[in-house]
């Protein structure tokens, strides 16, 4: 799992899922991680505003709320919701309302309480 590692909603949220994670179901590394283009050369593609990357061992790459299903499907109590995200329509939805999130990660208040907040991330 790729996050922004200077985004304190990020961190939040990465922190949320490492509590929820059934067993060590995932690694996490900030985008900003030395070396992680080597590691990973799909991340040179894409734009990171648009949110976490999930990256599965076959090298398969899901992007923000595609990404958060199959996060979801290895966490405590939401892995018996993330089902939700295969019906008609929603997932169009959860991924409208991820966008939203994405863009507006810095200024969501609740979660920041560092320099990284006062960033400007919109293009």
């Amino acid at each position: 799992m790729v996050y922004d590692g200077e985004c304190g909603f990020c961190r939040s949220q990465i922190e949320s899922i490492r509590r929820r994670a059934i067993g060590e179901a995932f690694e996490y590394l900030p985008r900003q991680t030395p070396g992680i283009e080597s590691r990973f050369p799909q991340l040179r593609e894409g734009d990171f505003n648009t949110g976490m990357r999930l990256i599965l061992p076959d090298g398969t790459v899901h992007v923000g709320a595609d990404a958060t299903y199959q996060i979801a499907r290895h966490l405590r109590r939401w892995r018996y919701l993330a089902w939700l995200y295969r019906v008609p329509g929603f997932h169009t939805l959860a991924r409208a309302a991820y966008a939203w999130i994405a863009r507006n990660r810095h200024t969501l208040s609740r979660y920041c309480s560092d320099a990284s907040c006062s960033k400007e991330t919109r293009s």
